[in-house]
């Protein structure tokens, strides 16, 4: 599963990258980076970027979905970063999904690697 961790980690600085780029619109539209909306952005990113680190602990997919939550409720502090929420909340479903899938055919010997 460590190719995995690294798609987990590949997406995290994704989506702490986007996140970063709602700053500028914090700026203008959310009472500025000093406002409660700006350090929620900024404690976002750190957060996505720390998890990035915590990936090979077996708790760290609970870690993501409680920032995705925060990120979700998000939504009335700035609609913009609720749709950012949304959207990477899909992302790591359809990622959850794969892993769970990989995680059952490897139990089943069915991985083309495992084959002879």
């Amino acid at each position: 599963m460590k190719g995995f961790r690294g798609i987990m980690a590949g997406t995290l600085i994704l989506e702490a990258i986007v996140v970063a780029l709602a700053l500028p619109v914090v700026a203008n539209l959310g009472g500025g980076i000093g406002s409660g909306t700006g350090y929620l952005v900024l404690g976002l990113i750190i957060a996505f970027l720390g998890t990035c680190a915590l990936l090979k602990h077996s708790w760290s997919a609970y870690v993501i979905v409680a920032l995705h939550v925060v990120m979700v409720a998000g939504w009335f502090t700035m609609t913009a970063l609720g749709i950012i929420g949304v959207v990477f909340s899909l992302v790591w479903v359809y990622l959850f999904w794969l892993r769970r899938d990989v995680v059952k055919r490897m139990a089943e010997g069915r991985l083309p690697s495992q084959q002879r």
